[in-house]
């Protein structure tokens, strides 16, 4: 995969801060906040202490990419989040690069 076949998703920063407009994400036990609202596409994310999520995505801030395939986006990659669904038509997996998270995001048109 090269770079011209990422497409900027959002920023994800956490926090432990309260924001208005939280979402809660029972099966990841985090709250998400922001990104509908904001012009960058900022994202805060406020995780439980017994979050299932990995150390590394629950303290240090992450880019997303929009991605057309997400296996081989991932493929040969030090995967730290399997793919999964957090909600319908999109499906995203978290990766280690450089020391840093970074999120990857699939999305299906659900009329498909």
């Amino acid at each position: 995969m090269n770079s011209s076949e990422l497409k900027y998703h959002h920023l994800g920063i956490p926090t432990t801060v309260i924001h208005k407009n939280e979402t809660y994400l029972e099966k990841f036990k985090v709250y998400v906040s922001g990104y509908e609202t904001s012009a960058y596409k900022i994202e805060w994310m406020r995780y439980e202490k017994d979050s299932p999520v990995n150390e590394i995505v629950k303290t240090i801030p992450h880019v997303a990419f929009e991605v057309d395939d997400l296996e081989n986006a991932i493929n040969g990659k030090d995967i730290l989040i399997e793919p999964n669904s957090p909600s319908p038509g999109v499906r995203v997996a978290f990766i280690l690069d450089n020391g840093a998270p970074v999120e990857f995001i699939q999305v299906n048109n659900l009329n498909e």
